[in-house]
């Protein structure tokens, strides 16, 4: 009797947990964020799939796991690819349940992405112009228009395999730059890193930080 008791506490602890799980999963809507953290390569994110990869495991850290989740990134040459290609359809909302754009041409004209709703998967503010350090430089690869930049000059750190020379476009996380452009505003497509290794992307205001979208 006491092992058929036993067994039936378990099972029960194991319905419970999956419960939980599933619960937490879907009371998590989240499906656009800032990465928390960066890969430990600069702007060598493992090509596009490693960086698909991070953006998945971030979010199921916090609960918001299901689904396809992907980097907001370009890349260049043979194999050209354009962010906007990548992240589905919308709508997306941040990790407070903020809706940042509801599709891809809101997206990529009157959205809301600003320092306030730019978060990371954790909901926390990332670190803008007038913060110490400042870190608002996003990695994308992209222009305005969220797709690869013509010509010869890498803007993509060698297709996000470079940890050393090289360049990639960064948007500004917090809208806030060196002056009132429009590329110093642009969330997407703001200027060129002066380098692929962390170092490079520390000394023009970032952290080797991406955008991740639930693209499913």
């Amino acid at each position: 009797m006491r092992h058929i008791a036993l067994m039936t506490t378990l099972a029960a602890a194991a319905t419970l947990l999956s419960a939980c799980a599933t619960t937490d999963d879907k009371s998590n809507p989240m499906s656009f964020f800032v990465t928390s953290s960066n890969m430990g390569k600069g702007a060598d994110l493992g090509g596009l799939e490693g960086a698909d990869k991070h953006c998945a495991a971030l979010a199921k850290s916090v609960g918001a796991g299901s689904g396809e989740w992907r980097a907001y990134l370009s890349t260049t040459g043979a194999k050209t690819v354009n962010a906007r290609d990548r992240i589905g359809n919308g709508p997306w909302v941040n990790a407070n349940g903020l809706t940042v754009a509801n599709n891809l041409e809101e997206l990529h004209g009157s959205n809301r992405v600003a320092k306030v709703t730019a978060l990371t998967e954790k909901g926390e503010v990332v670190k803008g112009r007038g913060d110490m350090p400042n870190q608002h430089d996003i990695l994308t690869g992209s222009s305005p228009e969220g797709k690869a930049v013509p010509g010869d000059k890498d803007t993509t750190c060698s297709n996000w395999t470079s940890s050393g020379a090289g360049s990639a476009i960064v948007g500004h996380s917090d809208r806030t730059g060196l002056d009132e452009s429009a590329p110093a505003k642009s969330w997407n497509s703001s200027h060129a890193t002066r380098g692929c290794d962390i170092a490079s992307l520390n000394a023009t205001g970032g952290n080797g930080y991406f955008y991740c979208f639930k693209a499913k």
